[in-house]
């Protein structure tokens, strides 16, 4: 997106503030009718809905999968009480909302703008133009219904006001909440548009054989400059379909499915026709567990070009951010982000056996020893090595500032974060240097772990839908690429027989898959499960093992569901609060 950034600033710029509704401070900055005949500022509407997609929000620190050790992080204090609908991190109504703002904008001008002289072209840019803002409004409406979707008091179901339309200076802005239905089946249409005008993926095309028919005419160069290789990055069809399995896995779940029309069986197939696209099962990518720390494959990504795991993804530089919040003490890093006891005892053993099994030979006292090696890929425990220098990170007592509650920056819980770091970054200021990184909004494993649950709720574990690969086939192959049951063809999953069974087993392989991208917490309050559990640590004092209790959590029933913002709440009369709040 770097290509689009000066064009959208300039645009942006013009926009910001509402001083200027009331009385004309600025003469010279550009209305909003001059996106009509200058394109490049017509395009900052709709490149507003890509700058505030959202980044990692490691909202994993407010589960029971990790704590925070800076006592300002937002997240720590809404998990130890601090919760309120005026004091709200998980907050997407004014992001998502000034999105929509703008995408509407865009969809009631986008036939006024000259995009170009010839009318064939133009009408492409405009169908593409018109594509990305409706897939663009949807993941919007799937942000605010995840966040603020809720109970009333009344026993209704409700999402938020469904805006179609930009807004003005005469608009009446005090809006009811549509119900969560209304709100996902304005969703499914936003989808269907952008499915309709969008390519499902942005390529070069060298003959008229590649051209889509309601384009025929067109030629190869001119079809190209629309919707060729220069546009990746942006929304197609193959997101938007993968935002609209996202959806229906939200309002299929627990917390929602008695308040609307989405079954498991919709969540399930719309997962389902995403993989079909890649070849199932079969084609979940080898190396995609570790997709963060693929040096090679991210250093040699090509402008706009995605790996095998990435469906979705933003644009790469280079940084050190996320080491320098993460690397050990040792490492001159912050520790920020310290995982738990409970994530990592939710790794099984190397045969695929939890450790509470019996079969499965876990040793208290030599907790790490033939453990699903994802446990190593994604946290450092004690006498992990890290870093470009492999340095080995000691955390149990008297082994320096990497040890537990040594200084400020010292982990917690005895463990520190690897997973998203990449370990060649060097934060020693003698040679201190940065490394490519991108965020991955979309992986296939997650839309994988979607069709597995909704797949298992819909036919059972072993139920195949229209698809031709089961709950299971997909666990499995997940298992196998993390390295699981190598030697005895993973004996549990084989003994894991029923829909119950295999639901805890899918939502366990999610918890591990996807910890520290964001989706915990959603998935704790979806499911309707547990959110008071315990934070627990490992203290490690002279060769034994002890845990020990770090961080309560204090979340009621009531915040299965996020609040609609307090101060929105004072301004409009016709909004209703969710239950609780």
């Amino acid at each position: 997106m770097k290509r689009y950034l000066p064009v959208l600033l300039a645009a942006c710029l013009s926009l910001t503030g509402c001083a200027d509704l009331l009385e004309p401070e600025v003469e010279n900055l550009p209305g909003k009718d001059a996106m009509y005949k200058e394109v490049t500022f017509a395009q900052g509407f709709l490149l507003n809905g890509y700058t505030r997609l959202p980044g990692l929000p490691f909202n994993d620190v407010a589960t029971d999968d990790a704590v925070s050790n800076d006592k300002n992080n937002a997240f720590l204090k809404i998990a130890t009480g601090q919760w309120t609908a005026n004091y709200n991190p998980t907050d997407q109504w004014v992001n998502s909302m000034s999105a929509i703002q703008y995408l509407n904008t865009m969809l009631a001008e986008v036939d006024k703008v000259t995009w170009a002289t010839d009318p064939k072209a133009a009408q492409m840019f405009r169908d593409r133009i018109k594509g990305e803002a409706y897939g663009l409004r949807a993941f919007y409406m799937f942000q605010l219904l995840r966040a603020h979707g809720g109970w009333a008091s009344s026993g209704e179901l409700l999402g938020v006001p469904i805006l179609t339309k930009p807004q003005d200076t005469n608009s009446d802005f005090n809006q009811p909440r549509a119900t969560f239905e209304a709100c996902m089946q304005q969703l499914y249409s936003d989808i269907k548009q952008a499915e309709d005008l969008l390519p499902l993926d942005y390529e070069d095309v060298t003959s008229a054989s590649q051209i889509p028919a309601k384009y025929s005419g067109i030629s190869p160069e001119e079809y190209t400059r629309v919707f060729g290789q220069y546009s990746r990055l942006r929304l197609t069809a193959r997101i938007a379909k993968a935002i609209r399995a996202q959806a229906a896995l939200l309002a299929a779940s627990p917390a929602y499915r008695t308040g609307t029309t989405t079954t498991w069986i919709d969540a399930a197939n719309y997962a389902g026709e995403v993989l079909k696209l890649v070849g199932g099962p079969a084609r979940l990518a080898a190396n995609g567990g570790t997709w963060y720390d693929n040096r090679t494959e991210i250093n040699n990504l090509g402008a706009g070009i995605n790996p095998p795991e990435i469906l979705w993804r933003g644009d790469a530089s280079n940084s050190r951010n996320l080491e320098e919040d993460n690397y050990p003490p040792s490492l001159f890093g912050r520790g920020r982000v310290n995982p738990t006891q409970n994530l990592v005892d939710a790794f099984p053993m190397a045969n695929g056996y939890p450790i509470t099994a019996a079969a499965s030979e876990y040793r208290a006292q030599s907790p790490y020893t033939n453990r699903d090696p994802r446990l190593q890929r994604y946290i450092v425990v004690n006498n992990s090595t890290l870093g470009p220098s492999n340095t080995v990170i000691r955390t149990e007592t008297g082994a320096g500032n990497d040890a537990v509650n040594q200084i400020e920056t010292s982990t917690r819980t005895g463990y520190y974060l690897r997973k998203l770091l990449r370990q060649d970054v060097n934060l020693n200021p003698i040679g201190a240097n940065q490394q490519r990184h991108y965020t991955a909004r979309i992986r296939y494993t997650e839309i994988f772990l979607i069709y597995a649950e909704a797949a298992n709720e819909a036919w059972g574990p072993d139920g195949q839908g229209s698809f031709g690969f089961s709950a299971r086939d997909v666990i499995r192959a997940i298992r196998q690429r993390a390295g699981i049951g190598a030697n005895n063809g993973d004996a549990y999953l084989a003994s894991v027989q029923t829909q119950a069974d295999m639901r805890q087993l899918i939502r366990n392989e999610r918890r591990l898959e996807l910890c520290f991208e964001g989706f915990r917490f959603w998935d704790l309050r979806r499911w309707n499960e547990k959110l008071t559990e315990g934070a627990n640590g490992i203290r490690i004092t002279n060769g034994n093992y002890s845990i020990f209790p770090v961080e309560n959590r204090s979340f009621t029933a009531h915040m299965n569901h996020g609040p609609i913002p307090y101060g929105e709440m004072l301004k409009w009369k016709s909004l209703v609060q969710n239950k609780g709040w």
